[in-house]
């Protein structure tokens, strides 16, 4: 059946209009979000996003502009062995993740229960999730199944913890990575994290446990938050001559390591916006330490935070700390930075990263991040904002541009916006992921790192100058270009059609809620 012509006098209705002089929706583009989320709640998702809510403030900001959320939780799961990973969700969603996860090398299949309005109302997509979950749970091939809701599942109360824990000795851990209740890709690798952490520490407390691949006899560090593969290592040797090795590093590369990561004498908050994972430590009974050994002067507060906390010697800290911070000391002095240098982010190790380059010589005026500032963060805060250094917690896409215009750097590195952004004023830039978190940062191995990547940014600035000059006049935006007659603006077709688009993605947004 279809509908008669809008115009037809018999329809008894009018002709659909848009007023474009009318003020834009209260809340913009982030309105459906509200939507969604007030569907949650009413489908008995409250405790979940409270939780959220708590562990992840959006601060001044609705939210970052960041990837999806799940991408984060996705990763970590893609990345451990003898694990399956199930996502639900709408099917553009899967396919966006999926292909962004393979874009970045997961070489591994990931699972997606699909839905209908049907399936989503009558609650056959629970049952439809559970039954693949039984399906792929061999205990020959995996040793945990990880079942993600995105945003529709999440908002329509779809309800994984009714799951199984375990079935045929394969664990079950089932998580909600909503858009609208999770700011940013890195916060969701700590849901997941989390959501492993409890239940391996229930595991532990239940009896025993398998043994880790690798074990210590002596007292380990847990390192909190991705890092680049060298750190640890190099954090390892600095620990040894105190007695101490490095554990794992968590989000964690199998399931037995959780087990290693819980059972150590302290955890590092390399990253400190890993809340639900520290909770989870905390309920272990381990202490926290936060920031990180980043240049000399991180170096020596780390190894100090470190002794206090496990009461030792002071005199064997001091003779790591004269080691190591002589030796950090003299690869800075080998690898200067000269140059003003913004730094913006969605990592969350910006402001270590501003920290090295500080004391490599650079000028950082301007530190953004996405994550949230916590309590953890309060070391590499305070120690940056003595050094006469702005840091943005929860910081927009505007605001990082905008400290590119206040300090005229000359060198922005950030998010490829603002990358792009940068190019076009022709200031060399670097994209903070691929470039600057691909590297040592911690310890003498982390020390001058970055001096041949960004010096070599910065000597590139007569380039940007030359292209500039090159295209001028070319036009920007809807008149970039060469043109015989230049293309006239129309505003209010903008408007109006972008109008049409966000009702449409409010109503796809919405279906099931």
């Amino acid at each position: 059946m279809t509908d008669a012509p809008a115009s037809n006098p018999d329809m008894g209705r009018n002709r659909d209009t848009l007023d474009l002089a009318a003020p834009a929706p209260e809340g913009g583009a982030c309105s459906s979000g509200e939507t969604m989320r007030e569907a949650a709640r009413a489908a008995g998702k409250s405790d979940i996003l409270d939780q959220y809510e708590a562990d992840y403030p959006v601060g001044p900001h609705d939210q970052p502009q960041s990837m999806c959320p799940a991408f984060g939780s996705l990763r970590v799961g893609l990345r451990m062995r003898r694990t399956a990973t199930v996502l639900s969700g709408s099917a553009c969603c899967v396919y966006g993740l999926t292909f962004t996860s393979h874009f970045y090398g997961a070489r591994r299949t990931v699972g997606y229960v699909p839905f209908s309005s049907e399936t989503l109302v009558t609650g056959k997509l629970f049952e439809d999730i559970k039954e693949a979950v039984e399906g792929l749970a061999d205990p020959e091939q995996y040793d945990t199944i990880i079942v993600t809701n995105l945003c529709v599942p999440t908002a329509s109360g779809v309800p994984l913890r009714l799951l199984k824990k375990q079935i045929n000795g394969v664990r079950i851990v089932g998580i909600d990575v909503p858009g609208f209740g999770i700011p940013t890709h890195a916060e969701a690798k700590d849901v997941l994290a989390g959501a492993m952490l409890q239940y391996a520490r229930e595991e532990v407390a239940a009896g025993p446990v398998a043994a880790p691949a690798e074990r210590t006899d002596k007292p380990s560090v847990t390192l909190l938050g991705e890092m680049f593969p060298a750190d640890p290592v190099g954090i390892g040797q600095m620990l040894e001559p105190l007695g101490l090795a490095a554990g794992p590093v968590v989000p964690t590369r199998e399931w037995r390591e959780l087990y290693s990561a819980l059972d150590c004498a302290v955890v590092a908050a390399i990253h400190p916006f890993y809340t639900a994972s520290i909770r989870e430590f905390e309920k272990a009974g381990r202490p926290i330490i936060g920031s990180a050994p980043v240049g000399a002067d991180g170096t020596a507060a780390w190894l100090d935070s470190l002794g206090q906390t496990l009461g030792l010697a002071q005199s064997k800290v001091d003779g790591v700390k004269d080691t190591m911070v002589g030796a950090i000391k003299g690869a800075l002095a080998s690898a200067p930075i000269n140059g003003r240098i913004t730094v913006s982010g969605y990592e969350g190790s910006e402001l270590l990263v501003a920290r090295l380059l500080i004391e490599s010589g650079a000028d950082v005026p301007y530190v953004g991040s996405a994550c949230p500032q916590t309590r953890w963060s309060d070391p590499d805060r305070e120690w940056l904002e003595a050094h006469g250094v702005r840091v943005n917690f929860r910081a927009s896409l505007e605001e990082d541009i905008a400290a590119i215009s206040e300090f005229r750097p000359d060198l922005a590195i950030g998010t490829t916006p603002v990358v792009q952004h940068a190019k076009a004023k022709a200031i060399p830039s670097l994209y903070f992921t691929n470039l600057i978190s691909a590297r040592p940062l911690m310890g003498p191995a982390g020390a001058g790192s970055l001096a041949q990547v960004i010096n070599a940014a910065m000597g590139n600035k007569a380039r940007f100058d030359k292209m500039r000059d090159f295209f001028e006049g070319v036009g920007t935006e809807h008149a970039a270009g060469v043109w015989e007659d230049t293309p006239i603006d129309r505003p209010k077709f903008r408007k109006k059609y972008a109008a049409l688009n966000e009702a449409a993605r409010k109503a796809a947004e919405a279906v099931g809620t």
